[in-house]
């Protein structure tokens, strides 16, 4: 195919609130690059963080960026030094491009990497209609899998990590944030074979999503006696495994309430400042195990999502709630701020017309 010199993208041009979407020179590879058209995009809380130019974004971000990294494409051509993926394939991506030579990627650890770089974030990314990527980034796909499903696997990749960081088989399980991720993770839990799965939230929307994934239990954490109502469903004993996907510290402070002595808590949400927390009781004579999660794990945790996804066992699709061009942005930014939606998915426009046919 004919690669075009200049595309159209989001970018966030300046510092401040807001992007635009305009015409980008198409980016250029190197020798172990790949460059992708871009099939489809779906919305991460990291992006309307960046759209509304939060501390974090302003501390982090060098604009000008394209921004954007949960996405999927097709390869339209490669560098001279990459012989594993071919023209035409089609792919989804790790967000997370690492050095490949710290203590870490050399022992098995690349998702901490130092020196990550994180597209969208640290370097140029997916909302847009190419991109180009480390060759070694990219994931194959099935032909026949959904461009929706396909660029959710970055994201699923968080909730598998999570929820795999635990033996959940059998378990009473608290999940706590049903934002997608913690939806997701949710199914991941079932799918495993968890014995009960309670979830809260303050969000009765992401709460029906979480009942419809698969959590037996759910509790608007806004209107209920969230503590005795997880007493009550486990029979007084409490959780064995609980899954913190909101960063909230009411519900960190919950869920430690309620976390069984030996009990294990995967943490991923992030907090927005720090939380005081009676570690004695909490952790230490509770005798319980904390796991930090942080991306995913290269590459176990690919395959382990892809395992769930091919085989049946977990379907993606009823959490894509949305569907936007790419063109209209700033709308889908403002249904996904709304609290009420699951994943939003958006079409450079010249695979919108197919992607609603």
């Amino acid at each position: 195919m004919v690669i075009p010199k200049v595309m159209k993208a989001v970018v966030k041009t300046a510092p401040g609130p807001g992007m635009l979407y305009k015409e980008v020179p198409v980016p250029s590879i190197g020798p172990s690059d790949v460059l992708i058209k871009v099939r489809a995009v779906s919305i991460c809380g990291t992006d309307l963080h960046i759209f509304r130019w939060d501390e974090w974004a302003a501390n982090r971000l060098h604009p000008p960026l394209t921004i954007g990294h949960e996405f999927c494409g097709h390869i339209v051509a490669k560098g001279s030094e990459v012989h594993h993926v071919n023209i035409g394939d089609y792919v989804s991506a790790e967000s997370h491009v690492v050095c490949g030579n710290c203590l870490y990627c050399r022992t098995g650890r690349g998702h901490l990497c130092p020196n990550t770089k994180i597209i969208g974030v640290d370097r140029d990314g997916a909302w847009a209609e190419y991109i180009a990527l480390p060759a070694i980034n990219t994931w194959p796909n099935p032909p026949d899998t959904p461009p929706e499903i396909a660029s959710l696997k970055e994201n699923f990749g968080n909730a598998v990590h999570t929820a795999f960081a635990i033996d959940l088989s059998a378990k009473k399980v608290l999940v706590t944030g049903c934002g997608p991720v913690g939806v997701m993770a949710i199914a991941v839990a079932k799918a495993v074979g968890a014995r009960t799965i309670i979830a809260t939230d303050i969000s009765d929307y992401r709460l029906a999503l979480a009942k419809k994934m698969g959590a037996d239990v759910i509790i608007n954490a806004k209107q209920n006696d969230t503590v005795n109502r997880i007493m009550a469903a486990t029979a007084g004993d409490g959780v064995d495994a609980w899954l913190e996907m909101s960063g909230a510290p009411s519900a960190i402070r919950q869920g430690f309430t309620v976390l069984e002595p030996g009990g294990e808590m995967a943490m991923l949400g992030l907090t927005s400042r720090p939380i005081e927390l009676d570690v004695d009781n909490s952790i230490i004579f509770k005798g319980a195990t904390i796991h930090g999660i942080v991306g995913r794990l290269l590459w176990q945790t690919w395959y382990q999502m892809s395992g769930l996804i091919s085989s049946g066992a977990v379907n993606l699709m009823p959490l894509v709630t949305h569907r936007f061009p790419l063109s209209r942005f700033d709308e889908a930014l403002e249904t996904m701020a709304s609290g009420h939606s699951g994943k939003i998915v958006m079409f450079p426009e010249a695979y919108w017309d197919e992607s609603n046919s």
